[in-house]
């Protein structure tokens, strides 16, 4: 009988999705390895429910990580990807995996290598060198709301290959301390690893032939809390409706005119929080929660309405259900960009939005059926993807050779 494998996952606790990709995997995986997870707590949320406990791990808070996105800033300094590099090294020589899955924990493309652990990079294939599609879309940062979309687009893409460099750097100071070779820019930091994962299809995010043999898409990564239904969940009227999230990063200050537009369309709406916002339903058409069954809200609802990043898109189009977009990161941008591409959604943009082209997008969502055809489309591409097993199947393949 041959050996259980222990799996290490690492968790970046500095947005809901980057804990709870970990957590699906390491549930799928347990029944043949044996795992565990190191994160900060920010979002023990993702625990709820399951069998495993938290390795404690230190990380930058969830505001401050926020607060460098929205500047357009480098993501870490070189001393906070040290200090993480230190607790890594500690926690891979004391836990003894036979390999690392790591969910933008960048340090570990120091730290894994340090401690002669395979490393597994968990990311998305929008971030991959050889991703088939080269434009960045210009993110809600300074620039963005001194100048205005317009005037900020030429003067981003001018900027970007720059400022991709620089966004390595702090990462690059210590991979040449530690006798490393460096990256050109930030995309081959964030997808680094001895194995890449994409938490995506080749269909909807595709890469170029000649991407490396390392690099392998497992599929999406669906998650939804543990939490019970609330007491209107039964009692919403027939009628279009919505499933509203703006997670753990989107603008919720949106809330109150989304409701609005909402309900001038005749649409009712699930909101769930992410326990963000204090606000209140407005009418009778608007339902209000800090957290909703994800999964059973999209399935549910005709649409999803969230803030772009893959957690809650991917979620809504492993359920057929179409998605407006309303970004303000950069990884939102490019999710949204590919769904889009598929016909199965509309992005907008968090920071110039307004009532009438929220009106038009809803009124579209509602009354145009291609949306949603597209998104069974999408939806049966990802059927085809089993995250855990995919990986589970990568893990025992390696360790055969």
């Amino acid at each position: 009988m041959a050996a259980r494998r222990r799996v290490l996952f690492v968790a970046e606790a500095v947005s809901l999705a980057h804990v709870a990709r970990p957590v699906v995997l390491a549930q799928a995986l347990a029944p043949s390895c044996d795992v565990s997870i190191a994160s900060a707590g920010a979002f023990d949320l993702c625990l709820r429910g399951t069998d495993l406990a938290r390795i404690g791990l230190d990380s930058i808070a969830p505001a401050l990580f926020l607060e460098r996105l929205a500047e357009g800033a480098p993501l870490y300094t070189q001393a906070e990807l040290a200090r993480y590099v230190e607790q890594d090294v500690e926690l891979l020589r004391r836990e003894k995996p036979d390999v690392v899955v790591g969910d933008f924990r960048l340090s570990l493309s120091v730290s894994a290598r340090v401690a002669g652990i395979p490393y597994m990079a968990l990311c998305n294939a929008h971030w991959s060198p050889w991703s088939v599609h080269r434009r960045f879309p210009l993110p809600d940062i300074t620039l963005t709301r001194l100048l205005g979309p317009a005037l900020a687009t030429p003067i981003f893409q001018m900027a970007q290959p720059i400022a991709f460099r620089l966004h390595a750097r702090p990462l690059n100071a210590l991979r040449r301390k530690h006798g490393l070779s460096t990256f050109p820019d930030v995309r081959y930091a964030y997808t680094d690893g001895d194995f890449t994962l994409y938490a995506d299809t080749p269909t909807l995010v595709p890469v170029s032939a000649d991407c490396p043999s390392n690099h392998h898409f497992i599929g999406p990564i669906v998650w939804s809390p543990d939490t019970p239904l609330p007491d209107w969940w039964d009692s919403i009227p027939d009628g279009p409706l919505a499933y509203l999230t703006l997670g753990s990063t989107g603008r919720v200050d949106l809330l109150p005119m989304l409701f609005e537009v909402l309900e001038q369309q005749g649409v009712r709406c699930m909101t769930a929080t992410a326990g963000r916002s204090n606000v209140a339903a407005s009418s009778a058409s608007c339902f209000v929660a800090d957290y909703l069954p994800g999964a059973s809200a999209a399935a549910r609802a005709d649409f999803v309405i969230c803030n772009g990043g893959s957690a809650t898109v991917y979620q809504a189009l492993s359920e057929g259900r179409p998605v407006i977009g309303i970004c303000s990161n950069m990884d939102q941008f490019l999710t949204m960009s590919r769904v889009q591409d598929a016909g199965a959604g509309i992005c907008l943009r968090a920071g110039t939005v307004k009532r009438d082209a929220l009106q038009v997008a809803i009124e579209r969502m509602v009354r145009d059926p291609d949306f949603k055809i597209a998104a069974g489309r999408v939806r049966a591409d990802f059927s085809g993807f089993v995250a855990g097993a995919r990986l589970n199947d990568l893990i025992e393949t390696i360790f055969k050779a």
